[in-house]
């Protein structure tokens, strides 16, 4: 499990994202590139980090489904992911 730490900063980094999108828009439109540059560190897309839902873990990230490796194994082993199943051949 990640630091709660560390998700609390990226939750806070995503809203960020959110509150300046429209706004970072409007700027790369004009390709006011001073404004930009001016917004705040946080509130670019790319300083999101993908996290786990469950345990927070960033590596490993399967984007389909929101988890990560470990997590998705679990859950797909339990029955918890409609349609996987373990391959077999």
């Amino acid at each position: 499990m990640a630091k709660k730490s560390w998700l609390e900063r990226n939750k806070k980094k995503a809203n960020a994202v959110k509150k300046f999108a429209a706004l970072r828009a409007e700027l790369k439109a004009k390709g006011d590139y001073v404004g930009l540059a001016k917004l705040p560190r946080n509130a670019s897309p790319v300083r999101v980090v993908n996290r786990c839902e469950f345990s927070g873990r960033r590596h490993a990230f399967i984007r389909k489904y929101g988890i990560s490796r470990l997590t998705f194994r679990e859950a797909a082993l339990s029955g918890l992911i409609p349609g996987v199943i373990k391959a077999s051949w």
